[in-house]
């Protein structure tokens, strides 16, 4: 009922309304907690605070203190990350053999697990657009066992979480 009311969307985005239902309701290589916290981390980085209050009451259960505290911390410290990492990135002079002297020690100690971090992370950094991140992100969940299957799926969901966003701002403007 919840994520109903969420996707109550009008007739142009209806794409985005069944991409979004399919992602959280149907089949996919994520667990609840990995799927309903990379959707609650790609809320947080829309900074539409609106939109993370839904998905949190669609998620239910699923979004455990845990998982709420995770996804947020996730959404803050890409913030950062994506955009120091992106300017050295671009800068291509020496500022890599600087330290970056930011603190991260969140991605050391999540609240759920180290994978489920890492794929909240590795959507908010697909969004924010920081390719040195995600394929930072990309590789620490490799590593940690997981699937090519389930990096793609939490792509997937932060694409659409973050074409949700954007429909729920525009929807007042077509009346």
């Amino acid at each position: 009922m919840a994520l109903d009311r969420l996707l109550a969307l009008p007739e142009p985005v209806k794409d985005i309304k069944l991409n979004v239902h399919s992602l959280l309701t149907g089949t996919l290589s994520l667990d609840e907690e990995q799927r309903w916290g990379v959707a609650l981390a790609a809320a947080f980085a829309s900074r539409n605070v609106t939109l993370v209050e839904q998905i949190k009451v669609a998620a239910g259960e699923h979004a455990t203190a845990a998982v709420m505290a995770d996804a947020y911390a996730a959404a803050t410290l890409m913030a950062m990350n994506n955009v120091f990492y992106r300017f050295r990135h671009f800068a291509k002079k020496g500022y890599g053999d600087k330290p970056a002297r930011l603190r991260m020690n969140r991605l050391a100690q999540p609240a759920t697990n180290k994978a489920t971090f890492e794929l909240m992370s590795l959507g908010v950094s697909a969004i924010n657009g920081c390719e040195v991140c995600v394929e930072s992100h990309e590789h620490s969940i490799i590593k940690a066992g997981l699937s090519e299957d389930q990096v793609y799926d939490s792509i997937r969901i932060a694409a659409n979480i973050t074409a949700l966003a954007t429909a729920l701002a525009g929807a007042p403007l077509l009346t």
